[in-house]
């Protein structure tokens, strides 16, 4: 950019300059009165167009855009963005104007490196304020809200920055940007050992995306890296999950490339979230059902699509028909899905009875009172088939017997 030069206006000035110096000044002293005064007005009209600006132009633009049906035009013209435009318009004025004040070429020319500085730093905070409104409206978007972009987004303000930062040091050595590029050409070995991180985490960042292997609101668990909970964010270093008990855990990117990691999400997209838990049945209880006890067994409506094996049924047998059927006519049960009552190996500490099913409710809470509402009602039931649970003798037992 190369400053406007005004003849005319400097015609002026020598004019009045003259006629300070007709009026008994120094040809000094009305120099510098003449540039004090230029650069005073300078400053003034810069200030004024910037809060004419801040009270007027904008209001004006945030009613405009407040009353468009349109989404798009609130984020991209956000307080930020409205606020960075007005910051540039001082430094472009200041810059435009500067030729007016008849300063020497050294001063002249320091001022218009401040002037470029100032004005690309702007920029700077100009396009990664726009960055991060596009971010805002993405994370607001029904099909993009789900995928980590913020990395990508960061990236493109790392970008931004390193460009503004090349251009800035240019400016101030005096040089064109590709001869500092080429510098950095042959450095590229220590910058990639100093941005390591970065790429690993944004090539990471890449291949979950690509993957759909995980978005923000997922619960993962990572025992590697002491994560279990939801991610809140994942960033080009890091990915930020709270765990149950409200830690905060950072886990780099790459880790969950790398490394293998346990996502729930599938769970919720079902919508059941699977019990496996078993009972020991104390074997010395289980026994064929008398002719009296099955015709009781029989008037009872669970035994609705009971198959019978034989002329005798054992109480076990009768006892996991029984689950089966409630479990299957629970309202907070997943009936959809596997659901099934089985033996498992016996074991020195009875026959486990494993019930496997899914709970309608997959939130943590739910879950839990669902586990203990099934439990609970199944050992009370025990008495109703002549079961009891095998659980090993405490101090109470032989104190009883002796």
């Amino acid at each position: 950019m190369r400053p406007i030069k005004y003849t005319y206006m400097e015609n002026i000035f020598n004019e009045i300059s003259g006629w300070m110096q007709n009026m008994g000044m120094s040809e000094e002293l009305a120099t510098f009165v003449m540039n004090a005064g230029v650069i005073l007005l300078i400053a003034f009209v810069a200030y004024l167009i910037n809060r004419i600006c801040v009270r007027f132009v904008i209001p004006v633009i945030r009613k405009f855009t407040a009353k468009t049906d349109a989404q798009w035009d609130d984020y991209l013209l956000s307080d930020d963005v409205l606020k960075n435009l007005s910051r540039l318009v001082t430094p472009i004025l200041v810059y435009i104007l500067l030729p007016l004040a008849a300063l020497d070429a050294e001063t002249l020319a320091f001022a218009f490196k401040i002037c470029h500085i100032y004005i690309t730093i702007v920029i700077m905070m100009l396009i990664c304020s726009i960055i991060s409104s596009l971010y805002a409206m993405t994370s607001e978007n029904e099909k993009l809200k789900n995928h980590s972009l913020k990395s990508f987004y960061q990236m493109i303000k790392l970008i931004v920055i390193c460009i503004g930062t090349i251009i800035i040091i240019s400016t101030l050595i005096g040089q064109n940007p590709g001869v500092i590029l080429t510098g950095l050409g042959a450095g590229t070995a220590i910058l990639m050992l100093v941005f390591q991180d970065t790429i690993k985490g944004f090539v990471a960042g890449i291949q979950l995306m690509a993957n759909d292997m995980l978005r923000p609101g997922d619960w993962i668990s990572m025992p590697k890296y002491g994560a279990d909970g939801d991610v809140l964010e994942v960033t080009l270093t890091t990915v930020k999950v709270q765990n149950w008990d409200k830690t905060i855990v950072h886990v780099p990117p790459y880790a969950l490339v790398n490394d293998s990691f346990q996502n729930w999400r599938g769970m919720f997209d079902i919508g059941g979230r699977r019990v496996k838990r078993s009972i020991n049945i104390d074997m010395n209880t289980v026994r064929f059902c008398t002719a009296e006890e099955l015709e009781a067994f029989k008037k009872q409506p669970w035994m609705e699509g009971f198959e019978q094996t034989g002329k005798e049924e054992v109480n076990l047998y009768i006892f996991r028909h029984y689950v089966e059927y409630y479990l299957r006519h629970h309202p907070k049960v997943h009936t959809g899905m596997t659901l099934t009552v089985r033996q498992l190996q016996p074991t020195s500490e009875g026959m486990p009875i494993e019930l496997y099913f899914f709970s309608a409710d997959t939130r943590w809470l739910k879950y839990e009172h669902l586990q203990g509402e099934v439990f609970d009602h199944i050992i009370a039931m025990l008495h109703t088939f002549d079961l009891k649970v095998f659980q090993k003798p405490s101090g109470q037992d032989f104190q009883s017997i002796s």
